[in-house]
């Protein structure tokens, strides 16, 4: 089969940049008065969750810092549900490959599953909370606010500090209580959950992270506690008109280089495919996108393949990859079993893409319009195919960075990675 030459562009997005990392959390901290409310001694937990957040590293050091010269005691607790094969030492690994180490943050990693439970909601659901930041004399909350890969929020509240105080300080125990609703857990039980923990543990103020559309940190904000919820909101809308997106809605075939953990939740950011795969839920209007082909898993997912079941297509490789005990803690947990399912396995990328190929009804190979992307997370560089470069190439936004060659499949039949810049 003759496969359609490709070429690269670039989408040129917009949006503010942080240069200073150590000066701006100083200035944050400061801006909410925490040097009052510490004394010397004071046992400081700083909540860490698992996804791939631009310099979460360095977030973490300059917050341990500031807290250091106030005289405190700062530790960090991994806060990420199911993650990490819902295991203590699990967690701690995801952290280690996302650079958050007691080395490198210059603070322990207390890790644990035990909880404590500290209230209830109104509904009677049970409020638990991670025992090492139960124990703490003050806790940092500290996430990204950004769209949610699993429902739109009619009150704002989607991914953010409220979900890492309910799912991510809860641990396992609440994550699973929560997701057991299925998508009115995570949409409408998940803030009633914050609530009550933000009224009863000690949490001194949030630290919110915005990224922009080259997953550079774009804002960095503390936040007092009872303003937390509000403000969410507000950085909920900044965080979505940064967000990148395809260049173009109607797709036949999208090639992704790798998914994983450290790109999304979900393994490929269903915001950015069209796919939710959630049973009685509708999927998005757009983009439309006949076959995703899933051709790599990244290694900092430590075979957690949550996020297959989004492709329809993928390769001998990534199956090879897949930790089906983590991975299926992980969907169990979520509820939502779709996003695990294995499609076809193919031998190698050139066997799924002669598969979408022949299932791309009444297309010609030639005008075949595909896209190829890194990951969901990167998508400033990518390729189109020739069908779709002159609806690409006429975008303001856009520029032709490459020549049409042929897909260069190595001896193995697989396509070398792409880069991201």
């Amino acid at each position: 089969m003759n496969f359609p030459k490709m070429i690269k562009i670039r989408q040129n997005f917009t949006g503010p940049a942080i240069s200073d990392i150590d000066a701006a959390v100083s200035e944050q901290l400061a801006r909410v008065g925490l040097a009052e409310k510490i004394k010397p001694g004071m046992k400081i937990a700083i909540t860490a969750g698992s996804r791939g957040i631009a310099n979460i590293h360095l977030i973490i050091r300059a917050t341990v810092r500031e807290l250091k010269k106030m005289g405190a005691e700062p530790y960090i607790v991994p806060t990420m549900g199911s993650h990490g094969g819902a295991t203590a030492a699990g967690q701690v690994e995801v952290l280690e490959s996302l650079g958050v180490t007691e080395a490198f943050c210059e603070a322990p990693v207390r890790s644990s599953m035990d909880v404590e439970q500290i209230g209830q909601t109104e509904e009677g659901m049970p409020v638990y909370v991670d025992k090492h930041a139960l124990a703490a004399d003050g806790i940092i909350l500290m996430g990204r606010v950004k769209v949610h890969t699993d429902f739109k929020s009619p009150i704002g509240i989607e991914s953010g500090l409220m979900k890492m105080a309910a799912i991510g300080l809860g641990k396992h125990k609440q994550a699973l209580l929560i997701h057991s609703y299925g998508v009115a857990g995570i949409r409408d039980i998940m803030p009633k959950v914050a609530r009550v923990m933000l009224a009863n543990t000690k949490i001194l103020c949030g630290v919110a992270i915005v990224e922009n559309a080259f997953e550079q940190t774009a804002i960095i904000e503390a936040i007092p506690t009872a303003e937390i919820e509000a403000r969410e909101r507000e950085l909920l809308a900044e965080s979505a008109a940064l967000m990148p997106k395809l260049p173009v809605e109607d797709i036949d075939i999208l090639f992704v280089d790798e998914v994983g953990k450290n790109y999304s939740g979900t393994g490929m950011d269903t915001n950015i495919i069209g796919r939710l795969r959630i049973q009685g839920t509708p999927e998005p209007a757009s983009p439309r996108i006949k076959y995703i082909i899933a051709s790599d898993l990244s290694e900092a997912s430590h075979g957690n393949g949550l996020g297959i079941g989004l492709a329809d297509l993928t390769t001998q490789r990534f199956f090879d990859k897949l930790d089906k005990k983590a991975m299926n803690e992980n969907v169990i947990t979520s509820t939502f079993l779709a996003r695990a399912s294995i499609p076809i396995v193919l031998e190698n990328d050139k066997a799924a893409f002669a598969a979408a190929l022949r299932a791309n009804w009444g297309v010609d190979t030639e005008k075949a319009r595909i896209m190829r992307i890194p990951n969901t997370l990167h998508l400033e560089y990518l390729y189109v195919s020739e069908a779709l470069l002159p609806e690409v190439a006429a975008l303001p936004y856009v520029e032709v960075v490459g020549e049409l060659e042929e897909m260069a499949f190595d001896e193995q039949g697989y396509l070398p990675k792409m880069m991201s810049h």
